[in-house]
């Protein structure tokens, strides 16, 4: 007896079909399954073996092969169990072959029969409808972050009896009711608000411009000053997902085996690794090349506190996804790439006792000291950050002050309000804001005045900076436009993107 049940593997962010072969026939007592499963695929065989029997199916005492095709892609995770134990009940006669035609089924199942979530139920049911198919089955508990999903007709099945049920007539499962992405979106909350930062104006104006244009930025001040407060109040200020980022990102979170209980992500990824991260963890890796926090952080927010304190080559590593927008992970047995174009955070003390040129505390560090802090960051990686910004500590009178600030519901109404320019004006070429800008795009994009012009020529050549620098500051000063509601590049704007770059010279230079 032969029967066929589809199923899905993973790839990365990618799904891709593998179909559930089950053949039994008379002869040794045996249960085989091969089509280059991994150590957790073959383990099913005990998983299958015990969930059919404590679920009050008999378990064939015959020869049984299971063939995951194509045999030439490797198999990962327990997404096979269910398709497995459903084919071999198909083989028993309990299962009709014509009840199983046009479903993709998987989840793991436990001993007792139940079946539980796996990793990238998402990217596995959005690579199935691409390929025509419309009906699942698949664990209750993965059936959130797939109810967006228009077109697709979800069953969530809780127990292997139920899924059997389901298939047999007996006792039908019902759909699941799509939701609408946008009635997830009226759910955001959000701890931190700019209203509560005190001062630091020229701060809280950098940081606008970084979101209206997702530049990078690097702030530098003493501790307590607030610099990580207003990088925790960074996703407040930019705008809301569209649907298409927000499965986007949680394809990657999926993966990774981070969804929200929400199922979908509706707010921005905010990530902050801890400064002894390691070069996996932060880039992605592993045996199965899984995604690292750059990819958890697409279409959001990552910060790096204290960011000298990270190793060099974790901090370097971070170079080419920052040009690139995604990372490519290659191991001996799995390569996969990765979107992780996000908007980089970082802070850090000038020197470090956190003290150099504070006007209420002496600095105790040497020359030497103060240069080797410093020079734990590349001057490539410096130059890939937009913008630097100099935070001062308030002073204890602001600090008593009781009135707020203005609130992030106000700064984001700017920031959405440019983007809205951005987009119109880039259209479908695939550029999302103006920190994506290349050197095809940026000439037609960033039209100077002829006094700006000089203006941008006469600082670079003073501040003897580098080309990227130039074009950095270029693509600052034109989000200034676009939150002035400004069409050609000004002075006035110019201006003030080049003071975004003084602080390299100040410190690094």
């Amino acid at each position: 007896m032969l029967s066929f049940v589809s199923s899905c593997g993973l790839s990365g962010i990618e799904g891709f079909a593998v179909e559930v072969e089950v053949n039994m026939s008379h002869g040794m007592v045996l249960f085989e399954i091969v089509g280059l499963p991994d150590a957790s695929v073959k383990e099913s065989r005990e998983r299958v073996r015990t969930a059919v029997k404590n679920s009050g199916f008999y378990f064939p005492a015959e020869r049984l092969i299971v063939n995951l095709a194509p045999a030439d892609l490797k198999k990962e995770g327990p997404a096979f169990d269910l398709p497995i134990a459903l084919g071999i009940l198909c083989c028993m006669g309990v299962i009709d072959q014509q009840a199983l035609e046009g479903l993709c089924i998987f989840g793991e199942l436990s001993l007792n029969g139940g079946v539980r979530p796996v990793r990238g139920a998402l990217p596995m049911v959005i690579s199935a409808m691409e390929r025509g198919v419309k009906r699942f089955i698949l664990p209750a508990e993965n059936a959130g972050e797939v109810s967006c999903i228009e077109g697709a007709e979800i069953y969530p099945a809780t127990t292997l009896i139920e899924a059997v049920r389901h298939l047999t007539g007996d006792l039908a499962i019902e759909p699941l009711k799509p939701v609408a992405y946008q009635t997830l979106i009226g759910r955001r909350q959000f701890s931190e608000d700019f209203c509560h930062v005190k001062g630091q104006s020229k701060a809280k104006r950098a940081l606008e411009i970084a979101a209206a244009g997702g530049h990078n930025v690097l702030m530098i001040g003493p501790p307590g000053s607030g610099k990580t407060l207003m990088a925790r109040c960074m996703p407040t200020i930019l705008p809301d997902m569209t649907f298409e980022e927000a499965l986007e990102a949680t394809r990657i979170h999926s993966v990774a085996g981070a969804v929200p209980p929400s199922g979908l992500l509706t707010e921005r990824p905010f990530r902050s690794p801890h400064h002894t991260a390691s070069h996996a963890s932060l880039v992605g890796g592993g045996p199965n090349a899984l995604p690292g926090e750059i990819s958890k952080a697409h279409n959001g927010v990552l910060f790096l506190d204290e960011l000298p304190e990270y190793r060099r080559d974790v901090l370097e590593a971070l170079r080419q996804p920052m040009e690139d927008g995604f990372v490519t992970i290659t191991r001996v047995n799995a390569q996969s790439t990765y979107p992780s174009r996000f908007v980089l955070v970082c802070s850090m003390n000038p020197c470090p006792c956190g003290n150099l040129g504070s006007r209420t505390k002496q600095c105790r560090c040497t020359p030497n000291e103060i240069r080797r802090y410093l020079n734990r960051i590349s001057g490539p990686l410096l130059d890939r950050i937009d913008m630097h910004i100099e935070v001062e500590s308030i002073p204890a009178e602001k600090l008593s002050d009781t009135t707020l600030s203005e609130p992030s519901d106000a700064i984001r109404k700017r920031v959405e309000a440019a983007r809205a320019v951005q987009r119109a004006r880039y259209g479908d070429s695939g550029i999302h804001c103006n920190a994506e800008l290349n050197a095809r795009t940026l000439a037609k994009a960033c039209k100077l005045t002829s006094s700006a012009q000089e203006l941008l020529t006469a600082s670079t050549e003073k501040m003897k900076l580098s080309n990227r620098a130039y074009t950095r500051i270029l693509k600052v000063a034109r989000t200034i436009c676009d939150l002035d509601g400004v069409e050609t590049i000004g002075d006035e704007q110019v201006a003030e993107a080049v003071q975004y770059r003084t602080l390299d010279r100040k410190y690094w230079g």
